[in-house]
């Protein structure tokens, strides 16, 4: 498997995180914290990502869902965190293996996959979204109605999350990487025949959100570009939301410009 990352801005300036080698491809996306938190959301993915790798390549057979439970539990430990006062990541993961591709997909960084004569397949968990919380649709609306980012609206988002703290990792709510190692088994996985999976983009939800506004979002094409083309279409969607829409109107989003990152397979 060959994989090109790319990722704006620069891995030490965000709270994305990707790694990649011949057998794996990780994308974390570190949530931003509007109110404090025990330790940086920038600290807790680099420990995440570390632990999540080590842990594949020390068991290349355990579950993939196993194997990211026990990078949560061990950074939790490691960085002494609390449940509901520490930050938390997206983890979206592929495994190559012999006969088969496994994937795992926990918050909302996305997963499209598929084979050369077939149309893409996305992987996304979407239960935060789509737990229905009033800020959550207040900020939106506001936003695409020409507020900006002002004062209420940075005291919707953090209404906004303190309330989805209150459904974090629990039945009924949502799951995401934080404190407890059960949030993992209830990730989504997937175990996909060789013949049926030739490539995969890995993708934030501030990469692909603007780049499907945009129509920059062949994902077949893109898994087989090298890594300066990827970096140049995040640099396109970043200038974008900067020069054309940096009030969010046109693409109503919690800040002008999210972190991105992109890690792209060919299998």
């Amino acid at each position: 498997m060959q994989v090109a990352v790319a990722q704006t801005p620069a891995p030490e300036s965000s709270q994305d995180r990707v790694v990649a080698d011949d057998q794996i491809a990780l994308v974390l996306d570190g949530a931003s914290a509007f109110e404090p938190v025990d330790v940086s959301t920038s600290t807790y993915v680099n420990h995440l990502a570390n632990e999540i790798s080590a842990n594949l390549k020390e068991g290349p057979e355990v579950a993939l869902a196993e194997s990211v439970a026990a990078a949560i539990e061990e950074t939790a430990r490691e960085l002494d965190l609390k449940a509901g006062n520490a930050p938390s990541s997206t983890v979206s993961l592929l495994r190559e293996r012999d006969d088969s591709v496994d994937i795992f997909c926990l918050g909302d960084s996305a997963i499209y996959y598929g084979a050369d004569d077939g149309e893409p397949i996305e992987l996304i968990d979407l239960r935060l979204a789509n737990l229905g919380i009033t800020q959550h649709r207040a900020y939106r609306e506001r936003i695409a109605a020409g507020h900006g980012y002002d004062a209420r609206h940075r005291e919707l988002l953090s209404e906004l999350q303190r309330e989805q703290r209150k459904c974090r990792n629990r039945p009924g709510g949502y799951w995401i990487a934080e404190t407890d190692p059960d949030a993992a088994r209830h990730g989504y996985t997937r175990t996909v025949p060789r013949k049926d999976i030739t490539w995969a983009v890995l993708a934030t939800d501030g990469a692909y959100g603007p780049m499907l506004h945009l129509g920059l979002a062949n994902w077949a094409l893109l898994a087989r570009q090298p890594a300066p083309t990827l970096e140049r279409t995040l640099a396109e969607c970043a200038r974008w939301e900067h020069e054309v829409d940096p009030d969010g109107r046109l693409l109503p989003r919690a800040k002008v410009s999210d972190d991105k990152a992109l890690a792209c397979a060919v299998l």
